[in-house]
């Protein structure tokens, strides 16, 4: 497995990482499908035991997932994975707690020692703001922050993060938070990563980077036939291009032209796709959900970068151009 140096963190990640948020199972929030069907705990852990195995030794998680099910699972690992060999991640910001608000200072402290207990672990190697919606005026910024802050300090938190599905939204605050690593949401068709200024502070400043659902949630993998209908509770319930057939056989021909392209790999579809994002980004990681063991020997076989050109490539098989 191909390492990098995760910016000025100067830790050491696979280029592939594994994320947990289908370890979680389905859920519903605020009458809203957030998590993810089909989960098997037995196969979660023989993913995360794979995953180590094959050297993909950065572990990404939240407690939102699973409302803490997720952690819960990496915690049971270490009686046959070294904790100190893997470098934990986790999140909060989803879960509102008691004030019914987002980022409440106190509820905050809460999860977070929740986090280490359910992880058995008395540091979280990575800690990152699962989102940047901080208030309609941005009131709760300001102690969200000096908590954050306040968890690095007393040795809860070593590294601090910002996430958020919108990489414009991370640029708002990142000069103020100066976080250690950001966690945008990226894929070959969806992509403001440039054109928001984020990689030009990321390389500027000696970010690390995680992209999530590299995958577009498994539907740019071209590996569905035809529309599917996910359960109450599944994320991919609310997206509407996996129960668009034209989308569907869009994403087939996509992958097929990949497929034929590169040929020569072992997970053509999956390489491509995940090369093209590390492309011309040294400090990044891509997060790759792993729910089985298969899932975690396939993203194993990831994670070397495209050239340019395969890149170019890559984007336009997926555009349409």
């Amino acid at each position: 497995m191909k390492k990098i140096r995760f910016g000025r963190t100067d830790v050491q990640i696979p280029t592939v990482s594994l994320g947990t948020w289908g370890h979680g199972g389905p859920r519903v929030s605020e009458g809203e499908s957030v998590g993810w069907s089909g989960n098997d705990d037995h196969l979660a852990r023989e993913a995360l035991l794979t995953a180590y195995r094959s050297g993909i030794t950065h572990w990404d998680t939240a407690d939102a997932y699973g409302d803490g099910h997720a952690e819960e699972l990496i915690g049971k690992m270490w009686d046959e994975v070294p904790r100190q060999e893997i470098f934990v991640a986790s999140k909060f910001g989803w879960i509102k707690g008691p004030s019914n608000h987002w980022y409440d200072p106190k509820f905050m402290r809460e999860q977070c020692e929740r986090s280490l207990r359910l992880m058995k672990t008395d540091v979280l190697d990575l800690y990152y703001f699962h989102h940047c919606m901080f208030g309609e005026h941005d009131e709760y910024f300001e102690g969200a922050l000096a908590t954050m802050r306040k968890l690095r300090d007393e040795g809860k938190v070593r590294f601090i993060g910002l996430s958020d599905w919108n990489a414009s939204r991370i640029m708002k605050f990142i000069d103020r938070v100066d976080p250690d690593v950001v966690q945008p949401y990226r894929n070959i068709l969806d992509d403001d990563y440039e054109s928001s200024g984020l990689k030009k502070w990321v390389d500027a400043h000696d970010l690390g980077v995680a992209f999530f659902s590299p995958l577009k949630h498994g539907l740019l993998l071209g590996k569905y036939a035809e529309p599917q209908h996910f359960p109450k509770g599944d994320f991919r319930s609310g997206i509407p291009e996996f129960e668009d057939a034209k989308a569907i056989a869009r994403m087939q021909q996509a992958a097929a032209e990949v497929r034929t392209r590169f040929a020569w790999h072992a997970e053509p579809v999956l390489e491509a796709l995940t090369g093209a994002l590390l492309s011309g980004n040294a400090t990044a990681t891509v997060l790759l959900g792993q729910r089985n063991p298969a899932q975690a020997e396939a993203a194993a076989k990831a994670g070397d970068p495209l050239s340019a050109e395969d890149a170019a490539f890559v984007r336009n098989a997926y555009r349409g151009r």
